[in-house]
């Protein structure tokens, strides 16, 4: 049996939400790497990704799995269950995605500078 994942995975104010480099959309990137150690369920996902909806949280792992990075199975059964996974092409974003974190926090001051720069009062928008 697998580790639970850790509720603090993700701390909000995380380099990764500061890098420019994404894959997918906003919480791709994370839900890859909370199926880094092994499939999930969905409310397993949650745990980590607490400011995520299931709205949203569905609609993420459909766009990555039809883009070939996740497989769902559905489990039947007394008990049916629905596991998510990486598949081999999600497997091999693992390590672009610890280069681009690594860059991240090597950058994290100047972008964390950039980002205040750009969000200030009567700054115009191009």
């Amino acid at each position: 049996m697998r580790a639970p994942l850790d509720p603090d995975m993700f701390d909000p104010v995380c380099p990764s939400d500061l890098s420019p480099i994404r894959v997918g959309d906003k919480w791709a990137g994370m839900i890859i790497r909370c199926l880094e150690q092994g499939p999930r369920r969905f409310s397993e996902l949650r745990v980590p990704l607490r400011g995520i909806t299931a709205k949203v949280l569905t609609r993420s792992l459909r766009a990555l799995e039809r883009d070939g990075l996740v497989r769902r199975t559905a489990h039947a059964g007394r008990a049916p269950r629905v596991d998510y996974e990486l598949t081999p092409l999600g497997r091999s974003l693992l390590g672009p995605m610890d280069v681009a974190c690594e860059w991240a926090r090597r950058n994290w001051d100047d972008l964390l500078d950039a980002r205040e720069a750009g969000a200030a009062p009567g700054r115009a928008r191009d």
